[in-house]
């Protein structure tokens, strides 16, 4: 499958990785059940030390990936722009509440997990994911660094509202849940665990772009620093896992429950994207990347935010991480699908190239 062929082997079992975890972590639980108290003896105050520094690390990667000089070039062109933020910014997270609201409301934590989700835009896989369907690549790198930037701006805000006063207005509570949880607790979350990588990620694209030249940074520095996410993710799911060992027997039912929504948001989210692009007679690189990038999320933030603001062994956290188990072989599966599209929607096209 030509797909498959590129990604990475890391990538591409993703899903696998991501179960290997969750086994792992509930065997730790169950046969070292003290392993939350040595985890909790390494805190200060409700942060967990190592926890902190893995998610800080998981963050890193992504953002140092991000062009952050081809900012530039979004002044010019005719480049679907204002579809892409619209979806982005705005339709998207409020198609994840709508969805959450609908199927999670009998399990508020969940609910609020997965509304985390919708509000974290994707910075680092829709870049695979838009080299695979042949998307435009300067286009794909203008939107991650808008969304890098917005996410930074904006995220806490975003998150207070969504959480706090949303809900409250389709008649849902979360009094319980949130009662707690201010503007301020999530803003100095989003500045650990997203502004701190995020300035670590900008100086050191920038500085090394500078002394070493772009092709380096690229294919030296980023292939070197890139499986610090995975691995950084693994752990904490890892000792997520290993705090929710009693709940083995139901788990499969929650993995399902918190899936169904967000393999809905990827396809909803992509389909009305890619279909007002195309009727708006943008071309199909330029299409398929605003498709992509309005489906795709950045898992990475909201499970720094829902374990810093919610706790490690919170149902926020654990919905958070049901994204990245499913998020390979659905995105893939909707890159297959932007290639079946391109052959219906823009065979004339292929056939002129192929004249030429």
């Amino acid at each position: 499958m030509e797909t498959k062929k590129k990604l990475s082997f890391l990538d591409r079992f993703l899903t696998v990785w991501i179960l290997l975890a969750m086994v792992v972590g509930v065997l730790i639980g169950y046969f070292f059940p003290n392993f939350a108290n040595i985890l909790n003896s390494l805190s200060v105050g409700t942060t967990s030390i190592p926890i902190a520094i893995g998610l800080i690390l998981m963050m890193y990667p992504p953002l140092a990936k991000v062009r952050y000089e081809e900012i530039g070039k979004a002044q010019g062109g005719k480049k679907p722009f204002g579809v892409a933020i619209l979806y982005n910014w705005f339709v998207g997270p409020v198609v994840m509440f709508l969805l959450a609201i609908l199927l999670l409301n009998d399990y508020p934590h969940y609910m609020i997990g997965v509304i985390l989700v919708g509000l974290a835009r994707c910075i680092a896989m829709v870049l695979v994911w838009n080299d695979i369907a042949d998307g435009d690549r300067d286009y794909v790198a203008v939107l991650v660094a808008l969304n890098a930037i917005w996410q930074v701006l904006t995220y806490s805000i975003f998150a207070y509202i969504f959480i706090k006063i949303f809900p409250s207005i389709f008649g849902i509570n979360t009094k319980d849940i949130t009662l707690n949880i201010s503007i301020k607790e999530i803003a100095v979350s989003v500045f650990i665990y997203l502004g701190i990588p995020f300035i670590a990620g900008i100086f050191t694209r920038l500085l090394l772009v500078k002394k070493n030249g772009r092709e380096w940074y690229e294919k030296n520095f980023v292939p070197k620093i890139s499986p610090i996410t995975l691995i950084a993710l693994l752990f904490t799911v890892i000792v997520m896992f290993s705090l929710k060992g009693k709940y083995i027997v139901t788990l499969p039912l929650h993995v399902v429950r918190v899936a169904i929504p967000l393999a809905l948001y990827f396809a909803i989210m992509f389909l009305i994207t890619f279909f007002t692009s195309y009727k708006l007679k943008y071309n199909y690189p330029e299409i398929v990347t605003t498709a992509l990038t309005a489906a795709s999320n950045d898992f990475e933030l909201a499970i720094a935010v829902a374990v810093a603001t919610f706790g490690l062994d919170s149902g926020e956290a654990f919905a958070t991480v049901i994204g990245p188990l499913i998020e390979v072989p659905v995105m893939l599966f909707l890159v297959n699908v932007a290639l079946f599209l391109r052959k219906k929607l823009y065979s004339y096209q292929e056939k002129t190239t192929t004249e030429r």
